[in-house]
Formats: C-alpha cells, structure tokens, sequence
C-alpha cells in the first residue's frame, strides 16, 4: 500500500485528490491551489536517440542519427513576414549578435541575431565542401519545431570552409507567435546532427521581467487560452503574472492574452472560472481582479465576484467557519482560506459603497487567525485535521506568501495598523527561516526538477504575496530580500532562451514541459522591479 508520506514527497494534487478520495479528508493534506498553437509532442533534448553536447553558453546541443527528427510543426515552416520576409540577405542585417553557438566534430555552429530587424541566422565555420547548416523555429519555447524544414539550409561550397545560411523572422508577430531560433548543422560525411540552444532577438525584453514575460508567452496555447500543459489553476496564476507584468514594466505588448483566456474559458467547467476545487475559485478570481485592474473591463470584476460568491457558499461551521477546500470535501486549509480574504478584500476595494465583500473578508482573517492554522514559528501549515486542529503538514511557500497580500488588501480597506504588524511578523519569519531559504535562496519544500506539479508555482505566488506587503509598507523593508532571490534567479537558473528552471539558487534543471517555473520566475522579477 502506498504511503501518505511516499506519495506526498513532491507536491502535486493529483496525489492530493486521489488520497482524498481513497481515504478521506482527515487523512491527506490539501496543495492548492506571443503565442502558441498545441503541437506534437517532440523529443526533448534528452531523449533517448539523442546524444548531449554542451554549447559555449552551457545550454544542450542536440546530437541526433541523421534522418531523426521530432513531429513537424507546418506553422515554423511557412514563410513569416515581420518587419521584411523570410530568407533575407544577411549582408543586409543591420547587427550581429550571436547569443549560443556549438560545436560538432571540429566544425563551429553559431546562430546570428539581427535584434533591430527581428531576424536571425545561422553559420558554420571550420568545415570544409559539403557540410551543412540551417535553422530550427519554435514557437514553443523549443518544446517542438519544424523537424523537415531545415529553413535556409545549405551547404559549404567548394573551396570554402564556412558558409551561413539566409536571414529567418524570431517571431510570426502577424500571428501572435513569440518565436525563437537555433542553428543546427553536421559534417557533410558524418550523420550526426549537432544544434545550438534556443535563443531569439530583444523584441519585449528591455528588462529581466519583460525578457522573462516574453519567455512566458512562448508557452500560452492560443487554442485553449491556457498554457502549455493546460493547467488550470497554475494557469490563473501564469496570466496574472503576465498582467503584473503589463502593469509594473509598462510593456503592453500580450494584453491580448487577458480577453482570449476569458473569452475561450469563461463557459468551461461551472462557468465564470468555477468549480468544485474553491482555492482554484480564489486564483481565478484574482486573477480577474488583476485584469480589472489592468483595464477597467466590468465583466472581469463581475466574474471575480462570482468566484467569491461561489466560494462563500461553501463556508460552513465545521471548525467554526472558514471555506472547505472542495465543494464535496469538508477540509479546512490555509490556502483555500487566504484567497477568500484576499479575493473578498479586493472586491471591497474596488466596489463603492460595499459592505458585504468586507465583512466576509473580515470574518475570513478573524477565523483564519484564530484556526491554529498560523504555529508557534510564525508559519503556517497546510491546515486541520477532522479534530479541528493544526494537521502539521508542511509549510509550503505559498501558504506563507497569500496570507501577506491578503493582510495587505484588508489593510487598505480598513486602516487597520494591526493588520501590517502582523504580516510584518508572518513574512519576518518566512523570510528568514532557514529551512525555506536554505543558504538565503527560497526553495519549496521537497522540491523536485519538474515544472508541471502544482509545487512549481508555489514559490511565485509566495513571491507575488510578499511584493504586495513590500509595497504597503513605507520603508519597503523586504526589497533587499526579494533582489538576492531575483539576482540568484537570473545568475543561475536562466538558460539563453530566459526560460527558467525549478532552482533559483541553481542548478539550473530545464524540464521538457511546464510552465509554474516561468511563471514563478516572472512573479519574483515583477515583485523585484516594483520594489
């Protein structure tokens, strides 16, 4: 039989929700909770008929038979136009940055980028008559790419040693597409396939948080509204950091986002972003708050308050109040009920004259302390046992980073100077607690390599908290805290497309899907440029 401890080492719901129903709600613990079209899925670097190489950048050149090549991608392939067309001159690039090259029996691969015209290419040097280049394109982050495409391929002439290929478009911007490019090549008479790592032109990376946004957008799925993998919670939480991100950078290039993934998803599930998991409820609805915020459009405040008012249907007495985490699951956890403050105190902040928002969220913080959910340290646990008391399940990030911007919501409604004391105390503690910052970089706690389990966004939304109650306080005393996670971050766990791995402190691990590492990443730089 399997154990609670064994299945609850990496954080994931879906072992959440499998415990629950096989064996109750007192005997697991709750964990909350431009542009790509859905493709095939391809090979990753490491997959089994390839062989890895290290690039002068540190990224992995792939080493493949010849002839072996992940599915197509027929949008890669098709002739983009941008600022010119595909297949342009180089000797027309108005700048030569090369940001990765590889190497592959003697012979050196670079990919050149033309920031200024949007467009890149690729070389080969040290070779000799017949050996080949190209590019790949990707507007997936590199997930897959146009496999029988070889754009621009050609080969070294006689007499020559190197050769490069024609200029190609980073993005197809018409479409909404964020792009980026490798060079590939080989020897002309060996099979193997040697490619530099991703990378793509400056277009909307003028700093760490829009170059990490950008990187972002590479993973949402135009078809579903979603992001790569389609999550749904972990989705809410991507786009408001993209809508942060709109609003702290200034940079409005994917706004577009926002309608698209309401449009595609206000009828799905219960409708208006509802369903039966209530703390999923709570980060849909901040999320609208976000692009209320963000654009003045009324339907997205109204949607966010049917998300609360969904959620108070299901506060009941059990423990003397408080939201159950699911609408068939009587569990009381902290995560389900930091939203509801949060999410209630928002609205009240932003509907005249309400008084119903406030007092709910009122009544959330008056329960929510007096829970026992908050321990004697000062951090909070996952939440109660069927005796109504602290279950002394981990302290997740996340748990210690919405309960901030809840307080700090509450605190702008009411004025009440007790309410910062107290976050000021919670984040005092999370901050300096050794076991989450282990060497004074924030890690979650049995954090894995993957960025498609629910604990990959744990540490953005701990982030997005603490930046909220930074920014509430006038001597913005958690600003030196959040830049050594941010300069940790950049330093060690971004690889030349800004994709970013599970580890800010390093090393850095680039899983083959998911996206909560990126957008966790996106949350501490915004959080980082606001401060």
């Amino acid at each position: 039989m399997t154990t609670l401890s064994a299945i609850s080492s990496t954080p994931g719901r879906s072992r959440t929700r499998f415990l629950r129903r096989a064996l109750g709600a007192g005997a697991a613990f709750a964990i909350a909770g431009l542009v790509v079209a859905p493709l095939s899925p391809a090979p990753s670097a490491g997959a089994a008929d390839a062989v890895g190489v290290t690039n002068t950048v540190g990224a992995t050149s792939t080493v493949r038979a010849a002839g072996v090549a992940p599915p197509s991608e027929a949008s890669a392939q098709a002739v983009i136009c941008d600022i010119y067309c595909d297949a342009r001159d180089p000797a027309q690039a108005t700048g030569d940055r090369i940001p990765v090259s590889a190497t592959i029996h003697g012979r050196t691969l670079r990919l050149h980028v033309s920031d200024a015209d949007v467009m890149g290419w690729g070389s080969i040097e040290g070779g000799q008559a017949g050996d080949e280049v190209w590019l790949d394109r990707s507007f997936d982050g590199g997930r897959t790419w146009a496999s029988g495409s070889r754009l621009g391929n050609t080969t070294i002439p006689s007499g020559s040693t190197g050769w490069r290929t024609q200029m190609y478009n980073v993005d197809d911007w018409a479409n909404a597409g964020v792009g980026a490019l490798r060079a590939c090549g080989k020897a002309g008479d060996r099979p193997e396939i040697a490619c530099t790592g991703w990378a793509r032109n400056d277009r909307n990376a003028g700093s760490r948080s829009t170059a990490a946004a950008t990187a972002l957008m590479m993973l949402w799925d135009r078809n579903t509204g979603l992001f790569e993998t389609n999550g749904w919670w972990t989705a809410a939480n991507a786009l408001t950091a993209v809508i942060d991100n709109a609003r702290i950078s200034g940079m409005g290039s994917y706004r577009y986002a926002i309608a698209e993934t309401y449009n595609k998803n206000v009828n799905a599930r219960d409708g208006q972003f509802r369903n039966e998991y209530l703390d999923d409820t709570g980060w849909w609805g901040l999320a609208w708050i976000a692009a209320y915020d963000l654009t003045g459009d009324s339907r997205y405040l109204n949607t966010a308050r049917a998300d609360a008012d969904h959620m108070r249907a299901y506060w009941t007495s059990k423990c003397g109040g408080g939201v159950q985490w699911n609408t068939g699951i009587a569990y009381k956890n902290a995560i389900t009920n930091e939203l509801y403050i949060q999410l209630n105190a928002a609205l009240h902040n932003r509907i005249p004259g309400d008084t119903t928002y406030l007092q709910r969220a009122q009544e959330g913080w008056n329960w929510f302390r007096a829970s026992g959910m908050i321990n004697s340290g000062n951090l909070i646990n996952d939440g109660l046992n069927d005796s109504c008391v602290n279950n002394g399940q981990p302290t997740w990030t996340y748990n210690q980073g919405v309960v901030l911007g809840a307080l700090a919501e509450l605190h702008r409604a009411t004025g009440d100077a007790a309410l910062l004391t107290t976050a000021r105390n919670l984040a005092n503690a999370s901050t300096s607690s050794t076991y989450l910052n282990p060497g004074g970089v924030l890690r979650e706690v049995n954090e894995g390599d993957d960025c498609s389990s629910d604990g990959a966004s744990f540490k953005g939304a701990y982030v997005r908290g603490l930046g909220k109650l930074n920014a509430a306080l006038p001597d913005r005393p958690y600003s030196g805290y959040i830049d050594r996670q941010a300069d940790a971050a950049y330093a060690n766990n971004r690889d030349s497309l800004g994709m970013y791995g599970p580890h800010w402190a390093g090393p850095l691990v680039r899983p083959a899907t998911g996206h909560g590492c990126q957008h966790g990443a996106l949350d501490l730089l915004n959080a980082a440029q606001a401060s």
